[in-house]
């Protein structure tokens, strides 16, 4: 039975947190209400509602309980549990990407650097596993906020694929930029990986999805990734980079490149790229090579609008783009980033299907898949690259 009014709660304070509820705001044909949010650290939780208009809640039970939908804009180290909870309770949880992963279990001396690549996947697994129970469990479902799914690019190319009967045989794309300000975002046992995990993640996501569409088109089945192999490095944690204070550094045992090549179960391939060490804003891209077309993807930057400023000072009060170095010269102006990368269309599916109980494009088995690539991705680097198998959960 499809209800026209839904309850949101956030859970977290920080960047994704406001997007999301910037979002929200912006539903159509679905009555939302923002029912407020929590935050484990209760001065950032004062100060977000304070700046958003939202109501504070004590714990995140007393959050759940008045809602429909929970956001779970945290560090993903906090995800299994957080989303765990909120399907326990029978509500729709969306999760931020990435999904799930291995944080090192909490020992005070862990270090991303040194711990076994094959207990991370078993361990991150696991955590899939245990997110997948709960939401087979549950009355609720999980919606897994993969932005690049809902990209007007990729989804596009989704209506190419299905009416045109494409084969698509190989893909490649990147997200990179200079770097992550994120004060968690280079320490494994929050983040759970470096440029793979928290970049990767993108690109990866549109190209699983993209064969999951091209599957069910075909054979009412997704065609699912089979293999990987993996190569990382650490560039600005070398002795030899020499910094000249453009890229970011500072990681604590995290990668800052990472590149994938993965194979499908029907032999066609795809290759995805991420770093830290790319400057120019975010670099956003995904290229498609079928049997029957060639498609490409710009996400960011675009050129829909492009503007020379000669005073840097003029466009201080301006937002231009996600991660820009400076705003003087030529940009690459993103007059509507929010919806031009999926964000806004993410949130739009998300209520459709909690009002009706429709399946999101973006669910549980594409989290899946890419947080079980990602960490066989670092089984293979960590073997030099060698083909790794990925695991399929029963």
């Amino acid at each position: 039975m499809s209800k026209n009014s839904v309850r949101a709660g956030i859970v977290g304070s920080g960047f994704a947190a406001r997007f999301h509820v910037e979002a929200l705001r912006k539903v159509y044909g679905i009555q939302v209400e923002i029912a407020g949010v929590y935050s484990p650290t209760a001065g950032n939780c004062s100060k977000f509602a304070m700046e958003t208009g939202l109501k504070p809640y004590p714990s995140l039970a007393a959050l759940v309980e008045q809602s429909d939908v929970v956001h779970v804009c945290t560090p993903p180290s906090s995800h299994e549990k957080i989303g765990v909870e909120v399907l326990g309770q029978n509500k729709y949880v969306v999760i931020e990407k990435p999904f799930t992963g291995y944080f090192g279990g909490g020992e005070k001396d862990f270090s991303g650097d040194r711990f076994n690549r094959r207990t991370g996947l078993e361990q991150a697994a696991r955590s899939v596993r245990n997110l997948l129970k709960a939401e087979t469990e549950s009355a609720g479902q999980i919606c897994y906020a993969e932005n690049w799914v809902y990209a007007p690019g990729v989804q596009k190319e989704k209506e190419i694929i299905e009416k045109s009967g494409a084969q698509i045989i190989w893909m490649h794309g990147e997200e990179s930029h200079s770097g992550s300000h994120s004060p968690f975002y280079g320490i494994w046992s929050f983040s759970g990986g470096g440029s793979i995990m928290g970049k990767a993640v993108h690109p990866l996501g549109a190209v699983l999805y993209l064969k999951q569409v091209e599957g069910m088109a075909s054979q009412g089945r997704p065609i699912r990734p089979a293999t990987v192999s993996a190569r990382v490095h650490a560039v600005t944690r070398s002795e030899r980079f020499r910094n000249l204070g453009f890229i970011k550094s500072g990681y604590t045992d995290i990668e800052d490149f990472g590149s994938m090549h993965i194979v499908f179960e029907d032999g066609m391939f795809a290759d995805v790229f991420a770093s830290e060490l790319v400057l120019g804003g975010v670099h956003n891209w995904i290229e498609i090579t079928a049997n029957n077309h060639r498609t490409i993807v710009n996400i960011n930057p675009n050129d829909s609008m492009k503007s020379f400023n000669p005073r840097g000072a003029q466009f201080d009060d301006i937002y231009v783009v996600e991660k820009i170095e400076t705003k003087e010269g030529w940009s690459n102006i993103s007059p509507n980033e929010d919806w031009y990368t999926g964000y806004q269309s993410e949130i739009q599916d998300f209520y459709r299907c909690a009002s009706s109980g429709a399946v999101p494009q973006s669910g549980s088995t594409l989290a899946a898949d890419t947080i079980l690539t990602v960490y066989s991705a670092y089984c293979s680097a960590a073997d030099g690259g060698r083909e790794t198998s990925i695991p399929v959960l029963k």
